[in-house]
């Protein structure tokens, strides 16, 4: 392993093990401030934090034993795997991934790499959420962009093409990077992101091992699919096996308010995300109606109670959640329940 690698002011900077050039580093660090663009009617807000410009140390793993952003969910240091070639669809099948440190192994099928901490386990089971449970249901998986999608219309969602076009305005700063298409469902934005060229990698991740299947299936049916820069994978949102500081974005789109604890798998994106790494997510929010905040936090709680389902934050709690979670410069675009917003992991 290298000794640890001070970035910032040295003169090379490193980037997932790799020297770039002084056009290539400005590329890849350059912090704008993205104008969101929308033909619907929308509240628009945006808000920032002042941040301290420091000097991040990143340890690089040798090249030889850690050829990519994948960790152990057990312990987060990379894994090691047996192969020669790049992370792509072609090479993963059949491959076995293992941690240099516990020893874990971890197994990639032809669909997707399972990184999950229960990967391999033969006897034991856990339950879920409803909330994550009915995503990894046959009937759900397929029907997902078959129709269950398109009804988000009804809650002020744009549609796919038009929020991919306003992710692409946050995302900016971070193209030519990789980015992690957290709870990816069957690939919608995964597949737009993998055939844009604007990333060096695309992870699809998601917890449905059906859902994955189904991103497979869509990407197996469209001739000419750029398959080199792809790669899916089954991880736990509040586990994401990347190492710390390696990834630059990473989109959730209408994922936020299914997840088991929202606060978890913020921290584990912060984690994740290299200095100046971008967090994008649409999701539905609670404040279309004049209600006050705390009646709407006794009503979750006492459903809650009653039903694993998990129910709607504001505006306000998305950003004191990101705030909570390390992340700063939360931005927003509003349109009836729908918000998209962003935030960055600090220099």
């Amino acid at each position: 392993m290298d000794m640890a690698l001070v970035i910032g002011r040295v003169g090379a900077t490193v980037f997932h093990g790799r020297k770039m050039g002084d056009y290539t580093r400005r590329r890849f660090l350059k912090s704008s401030r993205p104008t969101v663009r929308h033909s619907f009617p929308a509240i628009i807000r945006a808000t920032s934090t002042a941040t301290v410009q420091t000097d991040p140390i990143i340890n690089v793993e040798d090249a030889r034993t850690s050829k990519s952003i994948l960790a152990c969910s057990i312990c987060y240091d990379p894994l090691m795997w047996n192969s020669e070639s790049g992370l792509t669809m072609m090479s993963t099948p059949g491959s076995t991934f293992q941690c240099g440190t516990c020893k874990k192994s971890f197994f990639a099928n032809e669909t997707f790499i399972d990184l999950t901490a229960a990967s391999g386990a033969k006897e034991y089971g856990e339950s879920v959420p409803l909330s994550s449970e009915i995503f990894r249901t046959p009937l759900v998986s397929f029907l997902y962009e078959r129709g269950w999608r398109q009804s988000f219309l009804w809650g002020g969602f744009p549609g796919p093409e038009k929020e991919f076009e306003m992710a692409k305005d946050y995302l900016k700063p971070v193209f030519g990077g990789n980015i992690v298409d957290a709870s990816c469902g069957s690939g919608l934005f995964s597949r737009l992101f993998a055939k844009s060229g604007l990333f060096s990698l695309v992870v699809a991740l998601d917890f449905s091992e059906n859902m994955l299947r189904q991103c497979y299936e869509f990407i197996n049916q469209e001739e000419g699919f750029p398959k080199e820069n792809l790669i899916l994978v089954r991880a736990d949102i509040a586990r994401l096996p990347f190492v710390s500081s390696s990834v630059d974005a990473v989109h959730a789109g209408a994922a936020v308010h299914c997840w088991p604890s929202p606060s978890a798998a913020v921290a584990e994106i912060s984690r994740v995300l290299r200095p100046g790494g971008v967090f994008v997510g649409t999701t539905h929010i609670s404040d279309t109606i004049s209600i006050p905040i705390p009646i709407t936090r006794i009503v979750r709680q006492y459903i809650g109670q009653f039903s694993s389902s998990h129910f709607f934050l504001s505006e306000g709690e998305l950003e004191d959640l990101c705030r909570m979670c390390g992340l700063v410069g939360f931005k927003c675009v509003r349109n009836g329940p729908f918000i998209m917003f962003s935030a960055t992991k600090p220099r």
